[in-house]
């Protein structure tokens, strides 16, 4: 009963291409009719004599997930169940660890940790390569398991066992989950000057949001815009923000396999908000939209792009349904992003003009026992008393409160990227 099942879908799958496609010669449909024939044979052979038995459906359904696999490490098939879990993640609060993940060189990896969530608390970092999740390895795994194991009811363990660069063996890594809420847009004050702009992912609100804050600091000089560790988001997010930003030619360009098909998005005149200095930092956790921004600003020489190299996603996905009731359906790569220099961000990322390491930046060694040697003997005899105790020990002075909303020197010195920014935007502001 099943053979003839399938030879139907055969016959039913080659009148429709034949159909579709009426240049198509004989020789090519022929072709077309023996590869459906092929997968029919294989399909009813692993009904058949599998060790295990399986019902058809999940036959189909295994050789569905095979071969979005096998496209590249963004298409995927979504049965009923994933399907919903994406329902779920849309609608902005699920009980997750606060990471976005990728598969690179068929690697489970961390491309960034998003400020404030568990993971980021617990100590994951961008580029983090997941060996393990709880007692699951992560070999063979699809993307779509693994986020589906890592979410989860918020107020549950979960352990991450991570290949970090530089570290000798394996970190494992203890969290708790959490409904993950974004705040997508923060800002801080750097001097009197100087406005800093933390984008953490582009969602529905990044625009309008960067928007009133620059408009409520009309004496900043020049703008940091942090990219770093942002996932990326909504492309028409990442379109409005580089529109902020500069006033003409291409931002961005999607194409398919039909060139004719292709896509052009061109910056507004009148959206244009600043013109002021910028300087924009990324590293290996941006990627996708916040690629398309800081390319796209490099490519019309607004910005100076400080960090380490991006991540290399520019791909886009299109959610098809293939049921009928829509209850599943394949997530396919059907274009590339391209800057507006014509270069691609696939598997290649977005090299900064400046390249800076994180970590703390490199101070001048103190100087408070630089002395005079007419000086040295006076400040011996000092410090003597002080062993002595003759000088009265002066009394800790209380901590002050700390404003949130600046970033001080001592601040940007624990950040060198950051401070490397600083120094930049503070050159450009004074040729402007």
């Amino acid at each position: 009963m099943n053979k003839i099942i399938l030879s139907v879908i055969v016959l039913v799958f080659s009148l429709n291409f034949l159909h579709a496609e009426d240049n198509t010669d004989k020789k090519d449909a022929q072709s077309r009719f023996e590869s459906l024939s092929k997968l029919t044979n294989v399909i009813g052979t692993v009904e058949k004599y599998y060790v295990d038995e399986l019902k058809l459906q999940e036959i189909v359904d295994k050789a569905l997930k095979g071969l979005m696999q096998e496209l590249d490490a963004h298409s995927t098939f979504m049965d009923k169940k994933y399907f919903k879990e994406m329902q779920i993640q849309t609608n902005g609060e699920f009980g997750g660890l606060g990471i976005t993940v990728g598969m690179r060189d068929g690697a489970l990896t961390v491309i960034s940790p998003i400020d404030g969530t568990p993971a980021y608390e617990a100590g994951v970092k961008s580029e983090d390569i997941i060996l393990k999740i709880d007692d699951k390895s992560t070999l063979n795994m699809t993307l779509d398991e693994a986020v589906g194991l890592m979410r989860g009811k918020p107020k549950t363990p979960i352990s991450l066992t991570v290949v970090r660069k530089l570290e000798s063996k394996p970190i494992t890594i203890e969290i708790i989950r959490d409904i993950i809420k974004i705040e997508s847009v923060k800002s801080k004050t750097i001097g009197k000057d100087i406005l800093y702009l933390r984008v953490t992912s582009f969602d529905k609100n990044v625009t309008d949001g960067l928007t009133k804050i620059i408009k409520k600091n009309k004496d900043t000089k020049g703008i940091i815009l942090d990219l770093r560790n942002n996932p990326g988001g909504l492309l028409t997010q990442a379109i409005g923000v580089v529109d902020l930003f500069v006033d003409k030619g291409i931002i961005v360009s999607q194409k398919g396999r039909d060139s004719e098909n292709e896509e052009v998005f061109n910056a507004s005149y009148s959206k244009t908000l600043s013109r002021m200095p910028l300087v924009v930092l990324v590293n290996g956790g941006s990627a996708s939209a916040s690629e398309i921004v800081s390319g796209a600003l490099q490519d019309h020489k607004r910005a100076i792009l400080v960090g380490q190299k991006t991540f290399g996603k520019g791909s886009v996905q299109v959610v098809l349904p293939i049921t009928s009731d829509k209850s599943e359906g394949i997530k396919l790569t059907i274009a590339k992003y391209y800057l507006p220099s014509g270069r691609t961000i696939q598997a290649t990322g977005i090299i900064p003009d400046i390249i800076s390491y994180p970590g703390a930046a490199v101070q001048a060694p103190d100087m408070d026992f630089a002395i005079k040697e007419a000086d040295l003997k006076k400040h011996l005899e000092s410090e003597l008393e002080k062993v002595d105790g003759k000088i009265k020990k002066v009394e800790k002075t209380k901590n002050k409160k700390v404003d949130e909303r600046v970033i001080t020197d001592e601040d940007a010195l624990k950040d060198n990227q950051l401070k490397t920014g600083i120094d930049i935007l503070k050159s450009l502001i004074i040729t402007n």
